[in-house]
């Protein structure tokens, strides 16, 4: 059950900062202008590779 819920917390925060990731685009394109990048990427990246290996040990 522990395990189960756990999996879908993250997957439910995976799917949360990929809908923020989309939001901030625009907000990311205009501070790349200006040369700061919004990390948004480590999140997803972390947060997906984590629900991979959750998943995966079902």
């Amino acid at each position: 059950m522990e395990t189960r819920l756990h999996s879908g917390l993250l997957f439910a925060l995976y799917q949360l900062s990929l809908m923020v990731g989309i939001a901030l685009m625009p907000v990311a394109f205009v501070t790349s202008r200006f040369g700061f990048t919004l990390p948004v990427h480590r999140v997803i990246d972390r947060l997906g590779a984590a629900y991979d290996r959750t998943s995966a040990g079902e």
